[in-house]
């Protein structure tokens, strides 16, 4: 599997290219800013984009989707109940003193159990909501890309719109934990982490395990 991390935008938030080593065919998960420095490291792979994937559309994940969509004509997709984020998205970034162009609509609409694929490689669509009401996390080959569900010692914020902590962490009980160990998280912010890490380190994970809280 092809890899490419890439911090974007003011609010740092990590853009993924990810693709098949096979046949180059490429996706790119939530292109936050930068558009530039994505559609470079593009060409300098020698990727061809096939899709454009979105956890949730917050305004710091959406920055860069036009002119990425626009350059590599591939289609935008995203769970259908993310649709009214998406909608707002440049209205929330100017709430918060940034400016961000409106994204366009998606062209396929996500559910849960959905796959994205490009070349040989497929990832499943789990729907994580809770930090958005249309959440998702990508599940690979022994990875999981998880947005702003899940972070290396914490989880995201709920207290946005649409935002709700009881379904954040029933999300996290029920689609992440379950997962092996070793698989490795990639979050929409921060460093890389794993299951196992979490269940271990995570203050919240740890709520979840030892019962602490109960939806």
């Amino acid at each position: 599997m092809i890899l490419e991390t890439l911090v974007v935008g003011p609010l740092a938030v990590n853009c993924y290219l990810v693709g098949d080593e096979g046949t180059r065919e490429a996706m790119v998960i939530d292109p936050g800013g930068d558009a530039r420095e994505i559609l470079n490291t593009i060409r300098h792979g020698r990727l061809s984009v096939k899709a454009i994937v979105n956890t949730h559309a917050h305004f710091d994940h959406v920055g860069a989707l036009n002119e990425v969509r626009e350059a590599t004509g591939a289609p935008f997709m995203l769970h259908a109940d993310e649709v009214p984020i998406l909608g707002a998205a440049s209205m929330s970034a100017t709430m918060f003193g940034m400016r961000v162009a409106q994204p366009k609509p998606a062209d396929r609409l996500l559910r849960e159990g959905d796959a994205v694929r490009v070349g040989n490689l497929a990832l499943k669509v789990l729907f994580t909501p809770g930090h958005t009401p249309g959440g998702i996390c990508l599940l690979g080959d022994q990875c999981v890309f998880v947005g702003d569900t899940l972070f290396q010692g914490s989880i995201g914020r709920t207290d946005f719109p649409g935002g709700d902590y009881g379904t954040l962490m029933a999300s996290i009980r029920d689609k992440l934990l379950p997962l092996p160990d070793a698989t490795v998280v990639y979050a929409g912010h921060g460093a890389a982490t794993t299951i196992g890490a979490e269940k271990q380190f995570n203050p919240f994970v740890r709520q979840l395990i030892t019962g602490r809280w109960v939806v």
